[in-house]
């Protein structure tokens, strides 16, 4: 059963790190707006929040992180943005998770929030400027949608898992 988890875990990876990095050069040079994604490598997080957990969830989310970092620059301003989006994103979904009510979609929505607000702040601190705060309006605005769309899609695919596994039982 451990290898199972432990293969299941590494190809999440696989995607996410996939996700972010076409999300990165498709949709951003689409868009031309660095902060302005739809968080595909979340749904990612969504699935392993919601079928193997906190731990799980949150360790793939930090190495891809850092794999990701690997390719866009350790340690450079792009990787701190991401870490703090992460981060705050993360502590939203695992809370909101464990509210009554919340449905994965709701969750998702509040790791959009979460993301960036995370990013503004960590803006605010490399570039040691709080003028940037104003743009975290734009960023919330469209956090709603892009929360909506990943946890929609998380959540289909989690019931598509599920209608999986339950077929082939093992």
């Amino acid at each position: 059963m451990q290898t199972k988890r432990l293969v299941f875990l590494a190809i999440m990876l696989g995607v996410s790190v996939v996700l972010n990095i076409v999300e990165r050069t498709a949709i951003q040079g689409f868009t031309g707006l660095p902060m302005v994604r739809l968080g595909l490598a979340n749904i990612v997080v969504l699935i392993l929040l919601y079928t193997y957990g906190i731990k799980d969830a949150f360790g793939v989310l930090i190495i891809r992180i850092i794999l990701v970092g690997f390719v866009t620059g350790l340690f450079s301003p792009a990787f701190f943005l991401s870490l703090a989006g992460g981060m705050v994103a993360f502590s939203l979904m695992t809370l909101f998770k464990k509210l009554p009510g919340f449905t994965i979609i709701s969750v998702s929505i509040m790791g959009s929030l979460g993301h960036a607000v995370g990013q503004i702040f960590m803006a605010v601190f490399l570039l040691n400027t709080e003028e940037i705060i104003f743009i975290l309006p734009i960023l919330i605005a469209i956090s709603i949608p892009t929360g909506i769309f990943t946890g929609m899609v998380a959540r289909k695919l989690l019931e598509s898992m599920r209608e999986q596994f339950t077929a082939h039982s093992y």
